[in-house]
């Protein structure tokens, strides 16, 4: 059975229980959705899985073990990637990443992008003397490769060597390049509807868990990570009365104050841009044309302009 930190996704679940027992397991598994739905846990509960067949109660202990250390031979991971002045500890990305990466830090990379060095890196892995049968690579965030990457990946796909089974992970399945997904199973995650995801909250109050129901929008992920961090729960909170207050004030002066956060880019103004959403809905005089007039600044907001001079904008076009 899946372990607790799967919630839903039951389909899912079953179909690859149903290709194990039918022995029929495809050489790639492509899963998409969007981001924390429980994509990875599901890929880690199937390579589990898949190593642990047939093993006894103490072989599968073991088995277990070595992968959550990522020191099993037959079970290749690249999740973290290391970045110069993002992510250099070699101690966080041992704990996702066994493929290696020395050659970014050499290369002194700042993006998260997959590069053809780290798809060679997961060639020479393969090539290694395994344990089993079955050697697994898990890939997350597919759709971070860059073309060459993606042309030499492909051509693993296409010539895939026995034995080799690939779990990959997308947040946006249309910007994988469509020859990877016509070579690979792909399994599409929905989110998980409220009551799946109560089953985690059972030990919240009822106000934190009606506002983390709220919040997580169907990813059990975001749920998780609220219940298990109490002050990002109460600076959720913090910009969703922030955002809740815009809403109801018809004082121009006090909107442009809510919306100074906005001014530069980055990731609390993106999620307060999110809480603005969630809010504008709580609106008793919920209008369209404020819906309209916050996808226009959302779209603004991608540009080159002037952050500053289009928040001002809104705050006039969206005053209720």
């Amino acid at each position: 059975m899946p372990p607790r930190e799967i919630i839903g996704h039951k389909k899912q679940l079953l179909q690859l229980q149903q290709d194990i027992a039918a022995d029929n397991v495809s050489h790639a598994y492509l899963l998409a959705g969007m981001p924390h739905l429980g994509k990875t846990a599901v890929a880690r509960w199937f390579a589990e899985e898949l190593l642990t067949q047939g093993q006894t109660a103490d072989e599968k202990k073991a088995t277990l073990h070595r992968m959550d250390q990522l020191i099993h031979p037959d079970f290749l991971s690249l999740d973290q990637l290391w970045m110069a002045e993002v992510c250099e500890d070699w101690d966080v990305i041992a704990r996702s990443s066994n493929i290696p990466q020395q050659h970014r830090a050499k290369a002194e990379l700042k993006t998260d992008a997959i590069s053809i060095d780290d798809i060679r890196g997961i060639q020479n892995r393969l090539q290694e003397t395994g344990e089993t049968q079955r050697r697994i690579c898990f890939i997350r965030g597919i759709e971070r490769m860059q073309p060459p990457a993606a042309s030499a990946f492909l051509k693993i796909l296409e010539e895939p060597p026995e034995g080799r089974i690939f779990l990959m992970t997308t947040d946006a399945l249309s910007t994988v390049f469509s020859t990877i997904q016509s070579r690979s199973r792909v399994l599409r995650f929905d989110r998980v509807g409220d009551r799946d995801i109560q089953t985690l909250l059972k030990d919240q109050t009822e106000e934190d868990t009606s506002f983390i129901l709220h919040l997580s929008q169907g990813a059990p992920g975001i749920a998780l990570q609220l219940m298990e961090d109490p002050d990002k729960l109460r600076e959720e909170k913090i910009l969703h009365t922030q955002a809740v207050a815009f809403w109801a004030t018809s004082a121009l002066l006090e909107r442009m104050k809510f919306l100074i956060p906005l001014h530069e880019r980055g990731a609390e103004s993106d999620r307060f841009l999110f809480h603005l959403s969630l809010a504008l809905r709580e609106v008793p005089s919920y209008k369209r044309e404020h819906e309209q007039a916050l996808m226009d600044l959302i779209a603004g907001l991608k540009t080159n302009a002037q952050r500053q001079l289009i928040t001002q904008n809104f705050a006039v076009q969206s005053a209720i």
